[in-house]
């Protein structure tokens, strides 16, 4: 699997229309994809999922007020049931002549949601448009369960993943699949050498887990993870022990990683609900980043720590405080898709 900073087709993305993810605070929601979309369509090609020819009609008058041209946007009517394209859409990676693959893996709604008919269709669907082959994940004859969300990797065989996540008996992904099988799964289907499993996730996270709210790979020898300064703070300690295992791990050559710490922002609560806002939820396209802001005085830092870390690239700050209501961020909301070729 190439690595998130490595040159993309495309970006896909899936226009917003449950209510029932954003309750009370749907309305600037299109607002803050139209924003993304501005950004992204700059510097790639923009695969924009709408429901229907009338969503798609809504999504086209929201982009041109908020001046977004559409020269650079290709529309797909299918119904989905929600957004996040980063969980249920394909996996791209690369197979033989660094042909683009698209790994099909079953989606469940995070083993927690019952309406995910539509949204369990969604990555044959882009595997068809981007013209890739499609790949079924299994173990045995049994489909897997993963979501792109739980995964993190350095384009050269090492991946980053949660116990919580993936081994926990709450919202159980596969069950009785353990440790070893999943490493062997991700070695078959991702070419990783090298699987790191971090702890747990952060607080108000209903993935269960999901390490692309925790620790991201920024170079192929370099990690970005979040830390809680506050030792009082739920969060504290697991991301602690998260940044203890970094420490002792390696990458697939056996080396040690570069670690760079991020502090927390501070705790985002709505109607007396603790949401996963993270920092480390950014999204990397061609010479962009995408970097969710909170309104928050530690957004300066962790602005200047992206800045530092990807030098040729613009940093942008997409204010999420409504959007982290739906407990997701750029990241979650993003699929990229890989050129061909190296």
């Amino acid at each position: 699997m190439p690595a998130e900073w490595e040159r993309h087709a495309a970006t896909w993305l899936a226009w917003p229309h449950f209510r029932g993810d954003w309750p009370g605070k749907f309305d600037p929601i299109p607002w803050v994809y139209a924003e993304i979309i501005r950004h992204l369509s700059r510097h790639e090609r923009v695969e924009l999922l709408v429901n229907d020819a009338s969503a798609e009609t809504k999504a086209r008058k929201t982009l041109d007020r908020a001046g977004v041209p559409l020269t650079n946007i290709r529309f797909h009517r299918w119904k989905t049931d929600r957004v996040w394209t980063r969980d249920s859409g394909c996996i791209f990676v690369r197979g033989k002549k660094s042909k683009v693959q698209a790994l099909h893996f079953r989606f469940n709604a995070w083993a927690k949601y019952p309406n995910f008919a539509r949204d369990a269709r969604m990555g044959a669907n882009m595997a068809r448009a981007a013209k890739a082959e499609i790949v079924q994940p299994v173990f045995g004859k049994q489909r897997v369960v993963l979501e792109g969300g739980s995964i993190d990797v350095n384009g050269q065989g090492a991946l980053l993943t949660t116990e919580e996540c993936l081994l926990s008996k709450v919202q159980e992904r596969n069950p009785g699949r353990n440790r070893e099988e999943y490493e062997t799964m991700f070695a078959t289907y991702f070419g990783a050498r090298k699987v790191i499993w971090l702890g747990s996730g952060i607080a108000g996270d209903d993935t269960h887990g999901h390490v692309d709210d925790i620790t991201r790979f920024v170079a192929p020898d370099t990690v970005l993870t979040m830390v809680e300064p506050d030792i009082s703070d739920t969060n504290h300690a697991p991301l602690a022990d998260n940044l203890r295992r970094l420490k002792t791990a390696t990458d697939q050559d056996g080396r040690p990683l570069r670690i760079v710490e991020l502090p927390m922002p501070s705790p985002v609560y709505f109607e007396g609900r603790r949401l996963p806002a993270s920092y480390a939820n950014f999204y990397i396209a061609n010479d962009v980043v995408l970097a969710p802001v909170f309104n928050d005085p530690r957004d300066r830092v962790a602005l200047n720590t992206l800045a530092a870390l990807f030098p040729d690239r613009e940093i942008v700050p997409i204010y999420s405080g409504d959007f982290i209501w739906g407990f997701g961020a750029m990241h979650c909301m993003t699929q990229q898709q890989p050129k061909n070729g190296s």
